[in-house]
């Protein structure tokens, strides 16, 4: 399994279309074989970053879904979304193995 993390910073006035878009990725990633574990927004405080979380069973499985979303119609809309809204600043993208207790 490979994890993503994504680390946004996003612009304070916009959390509410910030949130909007986060909501149409939480459909579109299971679309493409992809688990969503969810968007961490800004809750008390000064903070401007948001955190989502999604894994795929393999970093090719992750590739694949890149290859298809890519030319999916509602991934479009929620990329077009971002940029007219201006929701975000910028993004870091990281890719994590996880180690997890073995079951019972």
């Amino acid at each position: 399994m490979i994890t993503c993390y994504l680390r946004y910073e996003v612009r304070a006035d916009k959390l509410a279309e910030f949130e909007a878009y986060g909501a149409m990725w939480l459909e579109l990633v299971p679309k493409f074989g992809g688990t969503h574990h969810g968007y961490f927004l800004p809750s008390e405080g000064a903070s401007d970053v948001a955190l989502a979380i999604f894994s795929f069973p393999s970093l090719a499985a992750y590739e694949q879904y890149r290859k298809d979303s890519a030319l999916d119609p509602d991934v479009q809309k929620a990329i077009a979304f971002a940029r007219e809204t201006r929701c975000f600043v910028r993004y870091e993208r990281s890719f994590f193995r996880p180690l997890l207790p073995k079951p019972a």
